[in-house]
């Protein structure tokens, strides 16, 4: 399956490379497009369980990677939950 390449821009100014498996990520987020924490969480999760559905539609059993990009992401968010109007900004996405 194509993997998708995607760095995100983080509020406290530090670039995070990630990476999906499918190529579905695209359906959920744009480059160049910055969303609230909440919206890039609901996002990041959306897309990435259907990306982890779709190896496993294909090869039989989900995709383990997804589910960890999915782990860190939500870890680095956890650090700006607190943070009125926290934004993520998708720098790449290929």
């Amino acid at each position: 399956m194509p993997v998708v390449r995607f760095d995100v821009l983080w509020p406290d100014s530090t670039v995070m490379k990630c990476q999906s498996p499918s190529t579905v990520i695209r359906n959920f987020m744009q480059e160049g497009q910055v969303y609230p924490l909440p919206e890039f969480m609901r996002i990041a999760e959306l897309g990435l369980n259907q990306a982890s559905e779709r190896v496993r539609e294909k090869y039989g059993f989900a995709c383990s990677a997804a589910a960890d990009q999915l782990e860190i992401i939500q870890a680095k968010a956890s650090g700006f939950r607190e943070t009125p109007a926290a934004a993520v900004q998708v720098l790449r996405l290929d």
